[in-house]
């Protein structure tokens, strides 16, 4: 479990529903609807797959877990990604948040909903 990139996959999913939420313009209702589910799908996804990060998380352990680093150019650039005891609880709380704030504003925000989303 620790070889797949689970904290890029949370961190970049969201991305996906943002770039299916460009193409749909905003000027019905029903366009809305499908925006709000969009936004609402995937960001309950990525809390879905945080809980998976969670889970195999051992708080005996110091250090960071789940620790993902890749050579990005050849200058001895590196993308480099873990999580640590505190930054895990951010992590589960930014993840349950977001569809908390999406379900409770569905009905709240009526113009500019792609904006908001």
């Amino acid at each position: 479990m620790t070889d797949w990139p689970i904290l890029s996959l949370v961190t970049f999913l969201p991305l996906v529903g943002v770039l299916l939420i460009l193409f749909i313009s905003d000027d019905s209702e029903n366009a809305r609807r499908n925006i709000r589910a969009i936004a609402f799908i995937t960001t309950a996804f990525t809390f879905v797959v945080s809980l998976f990060i969670w889970t195999g998380f051992d708080n005996s352990q110091a250090g960071f877990q789940f620790v993902e680093k890749h050579a990005w150019l050849d200058s001895g650039i590196s993308y480099h990604m873990g999580v640590d005891g505190i930054s895990m609880l951010f992590v589960i709380l930014t993840t349950f948040l977001m569809p908390l704030s999406i379900l409770a504003s569905w009905e709240a925000i009526e113009k500019r909903v792609k904006a908001y989303m």
